[in-house]
């Protein structure tokens, strides 16, 4: 029994070893990476363009991330909430989010000491017609070795340190393009939403307008036979009946597979998935904050992630510089070796050593790695200037584009007005036999593709006005990143819940319930609404 204590003491002796040098993974360290600093830019005090969705002072409230509420339509309220919990791509991008911070936890691993236990068991029997086999030489050998295992790399250089802080500054670059693929899903299932309405307002239209050209068919047909008028006045207008039907068709076709599309980004198999027509195209009055230039950079998701991958490109400059110094690593262990009895004071074994490098000359290596390294770094900074450059020009789009839209939108609804008047004027003229079939023709033409245009328009305006809040990053805001302290996904020593770490920055992905979202592709999803 007392040897047991004692190879137990043994083998304590390494954790203790492990613990102390855990202790120094604190201590003092020389940072070689540059001091870092985001771009500075010089900035337009005000945007260029007008917008009707703007509010003309944006300090009297923010806009929220669920900016679809907005639009005022429960339908696409609830096709969002599904699209958020259940879009296969969305849960993919949040599992990118949770493998980063993985990696971000082996990394620092390395600043801790490594400890490792080993048992082995062995019973050899040789045979008796073994080849120079020594006189007396027993046949049969038994061997038990049990041991432990510490090592430990101080970070003098901190070059580890540099190593997880790429990992921490690459995990929030995930939860950026997190938001980002979130907000490029809600954009699109709005955008998609929409181009349906406005296909259900032409499919309305066109409707209406088949059983207008078969009303007038039939009159025309009657005159026809009462020689009343000549024989093209009815190809005349089955022309314009069955090229209108014809167009319906198209309308029906389009609407069908964008119903289709809505259905795979919330989840559903197409054939599971109905959104019933309406007769109109919805019609919205908002306004959105729209906030000066130099805060744009703290509100889209995109130049946030560009500024982590800039971030790392910083750090990696302090592990080139790290290689031009020594490297320093310590071993320890400790253990029993014997046939019969293991835990023998006498059959212990024990090891401690030191290991230093430093590369003399290597033909160039390390200089262009670090030159390297600076050129990664300007690199981002390049792409985070046209990461914000483009941000500005999809603002400045959608503020122009909203306006110059809705003025568009006044006058072709004024056109669509116009050209009604113009077709019962004709018609009445028709019918007095004052105007001839193919200016009846033309006035009907006229006011079907009015009507058509001044939902095209209507719908134009209605997008740009998506894309508008989408540059404006959606309601987001860089303050909503994981901070790096929330990064690490569990303790140094969790050995429970492995599944998935905590949320870490609002992004969450299930686990034990995974199939919930994966497996029912005929049923919506069941959400915290109750939708």
């Amino acid at each position: 029994m007392r040897r047991i204590l004692l190879a137990g003491a043994r083998v304590g002796c390494i954790f203790l070893l492990a613990l102390g040098l855990t202790a120094c993974m604190s201590g003092p360290a020389i940072d070689l990476a540059p001091d870092y600093q985001p771009a500075q830019f010089i900035l337009p005090d005000s945007w260029g363009g007008t917008s009707p969705f703007a509010k003309a002072n944006p300090s009297a409230g923010a806009l929220r991330r669920d900016w679809w509420t907005l639009y005022d339509d429960p339908i696409l309220n609830r096709l969002e909430t599904q699209a958020i919990v259940a879009n296969p791509d969305l849960q993919a991008a949040a599992e990118r989010f949770i493998q980063a911070r993985d990696v971000m936890m082996k990394s620092r691993s390395r600043l801790i000491p490594h400890i490792g236990l080993g048992f082995g068991a062995s019973n050899n029997k040789q045979s008796v017609d073994t080849l120079f086999r020594g006189l007396g030489e027993a046949g049969r050998e038994a061997t038990l070795v049990a041991g432990g295992l510490a090592s430990w790399e101080p970070d003098f250089w901190s070059r580890i340190r540099n190593e997880t802080r790429i990992a921490i500054y690459h995990a929030q670059e995930k939860a950026a393009e997190y938001v980002l693929a979130r907000l490029s899903l809600n954009a699109e299932i709005a955008t998609d939403y929409f181009i349906l309405r406005g296909l259900d307002a032409q499919a309305a239209i066109y409707n209406q307008s088949v059983a207008s050209y078969q009303n007038l068919l039939g009159k025309v047909k009657k005159r026809f036979a009462g020689a009343l008028v000549p024989k093209i006045d009815v190809t005349r207008t089955q022309f314009l009946l069955f090229s209108t039907q014809a167009r319906l068709i198209d309308i029906q076709v389009e609407r069908q597979v964008l119903e289709h599309a809505l259905a795979i980004l919330v989840n559903r198999a197409p054939a599971s998935f109905k959104i019933e027509p309406i007769d109109r195209f919805p019609s919205v009055a908002f306004k959105v904050p729209v906030e000066i230039p130099s805060t744009l950079l703290e509100r889209r998701p995109d130049i946030a992630a560009m500024e982590r991958k800039m971030a790392q490109a910083n750090r990696g400059i302090g592990i080139a510089r790290a290689a031009f110094y020594p490297h320093v690593s310590f071993g320890a262990g400790s253990g029993f070796e014997g046939i019969t009895s293991l835990f023998d004071l006498a059959k212990s074994f024990w090891s401690y050593g030191l290991d230093v490098s430093l590369p003399v000359f290597q033909g160039g290596y390390r200089r262009a790695q670090l030159q390297q390294t600076w050129s990664d770094y300007r690199e981002t900074v390049d792409e985070y200037r046209s990461t914000v450059l483009n941000a500005f020009r999809e603002v400045e789009n959608g503020l122009s584009r909203t306006s110059l839209f809705s003025a568009r939108v006044e006058k072709l609804v004024a056109a669509v007005e116009a050209a009604r008047q113009t077709q019962l004027m004709t018609l009445k003229l028709y019918h007095g036999g004052l105007s001839s079939s193919l200016e009846l023709l033309m006035a009907q033409i006229n006011t079907l593709n009015a009507r058509i245009d001044a939902v095209q328009g209507k719908l134009d305006l209605m997008q740009s006005s998506i894309a508008l809040i989408r540059s404006l990053g959606g309601g987001w805001n860089r303050n909503q990143l994981p901070p790096d302290e929330k990064i690490q996904p569990m303790g140094v020593f969790q050995y429970t819940d492995l599944d998935k770490p905590p949320p870490a920055g609002g992004i969450d992905v299930p686990a034990s319930d995974h199939g919930v979202y994966s497996k029912d592709l005929t049923k919506p999803v069941v959400t915290k609404e109750g939708e």
